[in-house]
């Protein structure tokens, strides 16, 4: 039976008010980001470490994912490795610590072409971080969105590293490649270790690479990527969420469905609401 997670920082307050706010939406489980933020373990004291995770535990909510996505450019400058690979290398013995098995981030886009140097780098780099994972029992999981499923596979299928997976996120997808999200979990299958279950709309086609660039740098000019694609609520965007629900299940895909919400306004009512909408789908809601 799958469980439903909620992002930590969706609900905009400080992160033990947080946990509260969880089990009190009805999310079995929490995911966190563990290298930027209040929670960044580098910038954590011991005490402040071992205060979030007995609050975590009190709490009775389990740990979906820990996100140790790092921003910028991902894993694509070679010289930036070094200290990236290092810090992932520590959120991922943290993750095993918590007994949290997957850890999640967004790699860097993948060029669709073997050849390119850039995918070498991307591949290089989890390399190393598949020998990471592996002594800690932990993996990796590759957030979709910077290309399409079939490149990701095809990159994957090249890899030979038995730690790192999937991180599948169907909006990501239709708004920004706007590639089949339903086709995609066919072809990634088994490669699935954790999804987040989020919608949008596609409003403007431009090469992926420009919107990554956009959130790595900061902004590109004048560009405004509210031109280009917009979260929706969920069930209001491109997202065909019955059936990515079911081609999950028919994938026998039984792990975490961790909602991913950003929203300014009425946090708690927003994430709640998401988590309704997801025992909705799994006909758990009993209310």
């Amino acid at each position: 039976m799958n469980k439903i997670g909620v992002m930590l920082e969706a609900f905009r307050t400080e992160p033990l008010k947080a946990l509260t706010l969880a089990r009190e939406a009805g999310a079995d489980a929490v995911q966190f980001y563990a290298g930027v933020g209040p929670l960044d373990l580098d910038r954590l004291s011991l005490s402040e470490r071992r205060e979030f995770e007995k609050a975590l535990q009190k709490s009775g909510l389990e740990i979906s994912a820990v996100c140790a996505d790092l921003g910028g450019h991902g894993f694509a400058i070679p010289q930036d490795n070094p200290e990236r690979i290092a810090k992932t290398g520590r959120m991922i013995k943290w993750a095993g610590e918590l007994n949290c098995r997957t850890v999640t981030t967004h790699l860097g886009v993948i060029p669709a072409d073997p050849a390119s140097s850039v995918r070498r780098v991307l591949a290089e780099a989890c390399r190393r971080i598949d020998e990471l994972c592996g002594a800690c029992g932990v993996r990796l999981a590759i957030e979709t969105g910077p290309e399409t499923t079939s490149v990701l596979h095809d990159f994957l299928t090249g890899l030979d590293c038995p730690s790192i997976g999937v991180n599948y996120d169907p909006a990501n997808l239709v708004m920004v490649t706007g590639d089949d999200p339903i086709k995609g979990v066919r072809l990634l299958a088994d490669r699935i270790v954790h999804t987040h279950v989020k919608d949008g709309k596609m409003l403007k086609q431009t090469d992926p690479a420009v919107i990554y660039r956009y959130f790595a740098e900061g902004g590109i000019g004048d560009m405004r990527l509210s031109d280009y694609f917009i979260e929706t609520p969920l069930g209001e965007g491109d997202v065909d969420l019955p059936l990515w629900f079911k081609a999950l299940r028919d994938i026998s895909y039984s792990g975490y469905l961790t909602i991913e919400r950003e929203t300014l306004n009425d946090c708690f009512e927003e994430i709640q609401g998401c988590v309704r909408k997801v025992q909705e789908l799994l006909g758990t809601r009993t209310e």
